[in-house]
C-alpha cells in the first residue's frame, strides 16, 4: 500500500492574525507548511517546525527566492493562501499621502501577483501537475467602509486577479479561488470593539467572529479536490453591519 504524498501549503502574512491561524489549522489536517512573512520570529512562533521563508511580498527577488527555496526543500507546492496584506489610515482621500496608497498597492496587490505567478510557474512544472491558490480578498471587495480607498481598490483588484486565475489556470489543473472575510478577531481588527465610523457618519461597536472560523473554511476550501473548486466564500459576523451597509 502506497504512502499518499504530502501535500505542500504556502501561507502568506503567517506571522500575525489569519496567516497564523490557517497556518496552524493546515497543519492540523496533514499539511506540509512553508511560512512567508517579514520577519523570521514571528513565523517560528506560527509553526516551530515549518520551513520558514522570511521576505517581503512586494519585493519581486525576494519572492522568488523564496519560491526557489521552497522548492528545493519540498519539492512541490499544492496550496498558496495569499494572505498577506495591509491598510492604510483612514483619512479622506484629498489627505491620504501618495506613499500610502502605494505601500498598500504595493503589499496588497502586487505581492499577491508577485507570489501568483510564482506559484503558477511552479505548479505548472511540477509533477503531478497543477495545485491551489486562494486569494485573501475582503467584505470590502463588494461594499466599502469609510475612508478607506486604497484597501477598497486593492480588493476589488484582488477579486479580478482571482478570476483571471482561475481561467487561466484550467489548462494547468491549477483551479483559483477567493475568500472574502468579515471582521474576524485578531489584532488587526481589535479596534472594531470600540467603535468603527459607519457610512451613516456614526461610530459603532461591531461583532467580531472567532479567526478560528475563517480557518475551518480555507481548511475547506484547501481540500477539494482540483476538479471542484470554491470560487468565491464570504465568511463573517453574523450580526456586523456589511449587508445592507450604506
Amino acid at each position: 500500500m502506497s504512502v499518499p504524498a504530502p501535500r505542500v501549503a504556502l501561507v502568506t502574512g503567517a506571522g500575525s492574525g489569519i496567516g497564523r491561524a490557517v497556518a496552524r489549522a493546515l497543519a492540523a489536517e496533514g499539511w506540509t507548511l512553508a511560512l512567508l512573512g517579514r520577519r523570521e520570529a514571528p513565523l517560528r512562533e506560527t509553526l516551530p517546525d515549518a520551513l520558514h521563508l522570511p521576505a517581503d511580498v512586494a519585493d519581486e527577488a525576494q519572492v522568488d527566492a523564496a519560491f526557489a527555496t521552497l522548492q528545493q526543500r519540498l519539492g512541490r507546492l499544492d496550496l498558496l493562501f495569499n494572505n498577506a496584506g495591509i491598510s492604510a489610515i483612514g483619512v479622506p482621500i484629498d489627505e491620504l499621502p501618495v506613499a500610502q496608497w502605494r505601500a498598500v498597492v504595493d503589499v496588497n496587490l502586487t505581492g499577491s501577483f508577485l507570489c501568483a505567478r510564482a506559484a503558477f510557474r511552479l505548479m505548472k512544472a511540477q509533477s503531478p501537475r497543477g495545485g491551489r491558490i486562494i486569494n485573501n480578498g475582503s467584505i470590502s471587495a463588494h461594499a466599502p467602509r469609510p475612508n478607506s480607498a486604497p484597501y477598497t481598490a486593492t480588493k476589488h483588484a484582488i477579486s479580478g486577479l482571482t478570476r483571471s486565475l482561475s481561467l487561466d489556470g484550467r489548462a494547468f489543473d491549477i483551479a483559483c479561488g477567493q475568500i472574502d472575510i468579515g471582521n474576524a478577531a485578531t489584532e488587526m481588527t481589535e479596534k472594531m470593539a470600540k467603535g468603527m465610523p459607519q457610512a451613516n457618519g456614526q461610530i459603532a461597536v461591531e461583532p467580531r467572529m472567532d479567526v478560528e472560523d475563517v480557518a475551518r473554511a480555507v481548511v475547506y476550501m484547501a481540500g477539494l479536490p482540483l476538479s471542484a473548486n470554491v470560487q468565491t466564500m464570504t465568511v463573517m459576523a453574523t450580526q456586523m453591519p456589511f449587508v445592507g451597509r450604506g
